[in-house]
């Protein structure tokens, strides 16, 4: 999303995708340096956050802010965040994925329950100027989606926009993007020996289904996301997905959902 955004705001012309770090166009509204990075920034501003609808939405109701919610299936989520957790050296070691998965229905991962962020969020349709976009849209319907946010924002597509959207956000342009691809990052921050944070391809996986117990062999390159639409059929043992769909129900089986995610 901000890479999408940053080509809107700037007419289709990749360069500042290109030279720019993402945290700088974009910068993430929790961590200490978003305040020195919007200093000089020119309107309009993008900003990037985790955080939840109880903490963030009450002073967005009272700005003139739009808010690009982004969703996905929460199963993805969690195997991404497992990934995530092996390079991020600002987070706790996950031990095994069953026991993450377990925390992660839980709730007791960084930024809380899947479940509570997303229902806190659509909870606030009626008080926010709020798009709702989930990473399967996406990653189906690049062009689609562009033509929602650039409605949603007021920010007409300028000619060539399109194709330099499908050229500079497929997956493979933002992995082998050292702007977008967070391998800029200090090595005190993220432990780049553990994989690539962006990587794709069946060659590279590297790691078979979960048992229950996680009893799995990693390999380096195994543990960043792949960007792939449902990659968590590869993970989730037949116990594991039993689990999480009957708490999936439990959670959301009331919540109307912009999207289904498909859960089988």
């Amino acid at each position: 999303m901000q890479e999408i955004l940053t080509l809107l705001f700037s007419l289709g012309d990749a360069r500042p995708a290109k030279t720019i770090p993402n945290w700088e166009r974009a910068p993430w509204l929790e961590q200490i340096y978003c305040r020195e990075a919007l200093r000089d920034t020119e309107t309009p501003r993008l900003l990037t956050t985790h955080l939840p609808a109880h903490v963030l939405a009450p002073a967005l109701q009272r700005s003139k802010a739009k808010v690009i919610y982004v969703a996905r299936n929460p199963k993805d989520v969690a195997v991404s965040f497992y990934h995530f957790h092996h390079l991020a050296k600002f987070l706790p070691d996950p031990s095994s994925f069953d026991a993450f998965l377990t925390q992660f229905l839980e709730g007791t991962v960084h930024y809380g329950s899947w479940f509570d962020h997303v229902k806190g969020w659509l909870g606030q349709r009626h008080l926010l100027d709020i798009l709702y976009i989930t990473y399967e849209e996406l990653h189906q319907n690049l062009r689609g989606t562009a033509q929602r946010l650039s409605n949603f924002l007021g920010c007409p597509l300028a000619p060539g926009t399109l194709a330099a959207l499908e050229q500079h956000c497929s997956f493979s342009a933002m992995r082998d993007n050292a702007m977008a691809n967070y391998s800029l990052i200090p090595a005190e921050i993220m432990d780049h020996s553990q994989g690539r944070f962006m990587r794709k391809g069946e060659g590279e996986r590297g790691w078979g289904r979960w048992g229950t117990a996680g009893a799995a062999a990693l390999t380096p390159h195994a543990l960043c996301a792949t960007g792939v639409v449902g990659d968590w059929r590869s993970h989730f043992s037949p116990e594991q997905n039993a689990l999480f769909n009957r708490r999936y129900q439990e959670e959301m089986g009331d919540t109307e959902l912009p999207s289904q995610w498909p859960m089988a």
